[in-house]
């Protein structure tokens, strides 16, 4: 048995049938243009986790300059 009760010669036969419709040439630049487009996604996906981390650390450095700011007012005003 092969892939979700498919056999291996059922496969191969979608392979022959499909490679038949659209020729190799087709199918080459197909697998290229997603691997392109993957390949992009994945980059987009790692700028974005970046631009994320940036503005936390920024809103957490605020944050800390906001406390420690606060806390010597508090400190003037006993």
């Amino acid at each position: 048995m092969g892939i979700g009760g498919i056999g291996i010669w059922q496969l191969l036969i979608i392979l022959l049938i499909v490679v038949m419709l659209f020729g190799t040439k087709k199918l080459r630049t197909l697998g290229s243009d997603l691997g392109g487009a993957l390949r992009g996604f994945r980059s987009a996906m790692k700028d974005d986790d970046a631009e994320t981390k940036d503005e936390i650390e920024d809103q957490t450095a605020t944050a800390g300059a906001e406390t420690v700011g606060a806390a010597s007012e508090s400190a003037e005003n006993k």
